[in-house]
C-alpha cells in the first residue's frame, strides 16, 4: 500500500487536480468525498478511487463514464489505466481490456487496461499532452 500511495501526496495530487490539461472529479455522498478520477490530456486514467462502503451504489460508474465522456470530448481514441487487484474485475465488466501484468514505477504490481472509444466523438484539444508525437492516436 505504501508503495502504490508513494507518489499521492497532498502537494503532488493538488498540482494533477490543478493542471489545466486533466480533467478531476470528486464524487460526494451526503457531503462526504467517496470517490476521485482524474483523466490526462494523454487520455490517462491517473486516478479511479472510492471508499469501499461507496461500491455498489453506481459512483464508480458514474465516475468513468464522465470520464470516458471528457476523453471523447477531447478526441481521444483509448483510455489506458493501470489498476491493482481490486479493480480489475471493476474494468473489465465495462470494456476494458486486460493486457496483462506490469510492475509501475513505485514496484506494485498492477493490471494495464485499455479501451477503444467511439471514433469521431470530439476534437482534440490544443496544447494537449500526448504519448508520441502523431497527430492521430
Amino acid at each position: 500500500m505504501n508503495a502504490w500511495l508513494g507518489n499521492k501526496t497532498p502537494h503532488m495530487v493538488a498540482s494533477w487536480f490543478g493542471s489545466p490539461t486533466n480533467f478531476s472529479l470528486v464524487a460526494v455522498i451526503e457531503g462526504e468525498v467517496v470517490g476521485v478520477a482524474l483523466l490526462t490530456g494523454a487520455g490517462k486514467l491517473a486516478l479511479c478511487y472510492l471508499l469501499p462502503e461507496a461500491r455498489g451504489k453506481g459512483v464508480g460508474r458514474a465516475l468513468l463514464a464522465k470520464m470516458e465522456e471528457q476523453a471523447c470530448a477531447w478526441g481521444v481514441k483509448a483510455l489506458q489505466l493501470h489498476s491493482t487487484a481490486s479493480g480489475a474485475s471493476f474494468f473489465a465488466a465495462r470494456g476494458y481490456v486486460d493486457s496483462g501484468k506490469v510492475r509501475s514505477p513505485y514496484g506494485v504490481d498492477t493490471s494495464f487496461f485499455w479501451k477503444q472509444l467511439a471514433a469521431g466523438s470530439g476534437e482534440p484539444v490544443a496544447g494537449r499532452k500526448r504519448f508520441c508525437n502523431c497527430n492521430n492516436l
